[in-house]
């Protein structure tokens, strides 16, 4: 279960990636812009603002995301992002840090790519620091003698869960694209008390959550708490540095 309101603890870092990814959209006046995994709709809305004559076409595979998207006054639709076709008129595709969580996701850009029409944009975020700390000592502490067997069935993103920039590049463009790819590393300021587990707490945590009762949950946390913060320590001023790789491309449907 996702909560849109954790999702949203530091809500402009997690929308500085999205805004660098569409700002390097060439679209000046798409027919249908799409938001897959659109979350509580924050993000969504600037699409709209952006193209307001176009279409604007909305999905999570969350329920609770679902509903925080429509209260926000967009028509988004509960969908499974593999089950997504697009419509004739697309000529905007955004998906932002949802992909991580599709295994082996090349043949679904592949798909989408062959079914979009010239000239239409498919624009991909995907994290990737599975092998940072954060992550790491979170599949240790899952793996351990105190958890595995509670957390035997909670599948856990590993570093390979995302490819890296060429890789996305060279699958787009033997698809028929024209690619830009990149990846960045952003130093993140937090701050508070176990600021890195209370962000990963409204993402990479979320399977690990969904598998414990709250006693168990909070028995987890604990535990989990003083590993990052030796991870991560804070400096004197309260901030905490969290480093973030995340990988983007956006392609080109060739005509």
């Amino acid at each position: 279960m996702w909560d849109p309101g954790k999702y949203l603890d530091y809500a402009d870092l997690r929308a500085r990636p999205f805004h660098d990814l569409v700002s390097r959209i060439g679209a000046s006046a798409p027919r249908r812009v799409v938001d897959l995994g659109c979350g509580p709709g924050n993000l969504t809305v600037s699409l709209r603002d952006r193209w307001p004559s176009a279409a604007l076409e909305c999905s999570d595979s969350s329920p609770e995301m679902v509903a925080a998207a429509r209260s926000r006054g967009l028509d988004a639709a509960l969908l499974d992002v593999r089950d997504w076709t697009p419509a004739p008129d697309t000529d905007v595709v955004v998906s932002n840090a949802v992909l991580q969580w599709v295994p082996d996701h090349g043949p679904l850009l592949r798909r989408w790519a062959a079914a979009l029409p010239a000239g239409a944009y498919l624009a991909v975020q995907v994290p990737g620091n599975f092998n940072a700390p954060s992550h790491a000592l979170t599949r240790e502490l899952a793996a351990s003698p105190a958890w595995a067997s509670r957390l035997a069935e909670v599948v856990l993103r590993e570093d390979d869960a995302v490819s890296t920039p060429l890789e996305y590049a060279n699958l787009l463009t033997d698809a028929g694209c024209v690619v830009d790819a990149w990846e960045t590393t952003y130093a993140q300021p937090l701050q508070g008390p176990s600021p890195v587990l209370e962000w990963i707490t409204g993402t990479a945590l979320r399977p690990i959550r969904a598998a414990l009762s709250d006693a168990e949950w909070e028995e987890f946390r604990a535990a989990l708490s003083p590993r990052l913060d030796e991870a991560y320590p804070a400096r004197p001023d309260g901030v905490t540095w969290f480093e973030f790789r995340r990988v983007f491309f956006v392609a080109r449907i060739s005509a």
